[in-house]
């Protein structure tokens, strides 16, 4: 992997790389492919997870930008991938904006490069709990107007917050204008996770400064406090408004352990 780096553990798995890695990407260092490759052996499930919520993405993405939305805030947005939400908004609407937050400093460096030049998306570097300084950021001033409606992504992104991560999407609603989104995917303890992955778990937790913290439906939902939940409500990813390949994937694989929602700030519409 290409850049200036100095400062990084490469032995240090992080979650956006291993993330890239399920996703086989090439935004990775080989202690987040050794993990990547314990998980799929513990979890053969685990890259058609990781895809699964890619989708989701796409999909909570191109219902927004149909609802009008023209600017977007990827909490937690990780590394640049295939699909990312600046080439799905410009795709539909050239004069949408994206801002991407990241704190990975390797997210935010290869986000930069990917956007150079770009005047519609920009990134800010800031623990995405810190709300004020995300709203604070040049970039974010620049690119997002609070007076109109803005779309939050928190996508496969709060597991990795131990503590209750509604006061900071509180915070973020707070600012928002009527009208607004907030889109949700969160990992969720599956029912016949083997020994050996829970043991992946234990041993990735045990290693980096993000470690995975399980919620259920309900408190999922919760996160929605504030919002006006729309159809079809807090569900398994691959669940949520499926497409044809969707649904072959859930007949032969079963479901995600993903929950997915998307909330409204204001009167449904």
């Amino acid at each position: 992997m290409a850049g200036d780096f100095s400062g990084i553990d490469p032995g240090r798995p992080s979650a956006a790389r291993v993330y890239d890695a399920l996703l086989d990407g090439s935004s990775n260092f080989e202690a987040d492919r050794v993990l990547a490759r314990r998980m799929l052996a513990a979890e053969p499930r685990a890259r058609r997870w990781a895809y699964a919520n890619r989708a989701f993405l796409r999909r909570a993405v191109g219902f927004l930008l149909a609802e009008g939305v023209r600017q977007f805030v990827d909490l937690g947005s990780g590394l640049p991938t295939v699909g990312n939400v600046h080439e799905i908004v410009h795709g539909y609407r050239p004069d949408g904006r994206v801002v991407y937050v990241d704190v990975d400093p390797i997210a935010v460096a290869h986000s930069r490069l990917l956007l150079a030049g770009d005047e519609r998306a920009g990134v800010v570097c800031a623990d995405i709990r810190d709300v004020e300084a995300i709203l604070a950021d040049p970039v974010t001033r620049r690119l997002v107007d609070l007076d109109e409606p803005v779309a939050f992504l928190a996508v496969a992104v709060l597991h990795f917050i131990a503590q209750d991560p509604g006061p900071m999407l509180a915070g973020f609603r707070s600012v928002a204008a009527p009208g607004s989104y907030l889109a949700v995917s969160h990992l969720t303890a599956p029912g016949d996770l083997s020994a050996d992955a829970a043991g992946v778990v234990a041993d990735y937790n045990a290693r980096t400064a993000t470690p995975l913290t399980f919620r259920g439906r309900a408190e999922v939902a919760g996160l929605f406090d504030g919002w006006q939940l729309l159809a079809p409500g807090v569900v398994p990813v691959d669940e949520w408004w499926p497409e044809p390949g969707d649904l072959e994937e859930l007949e032969a694989h079963g479901r995600v352990p993903i929950w997915a929602g998307l909330g409204r700030l204001g009167p449904a519409v």
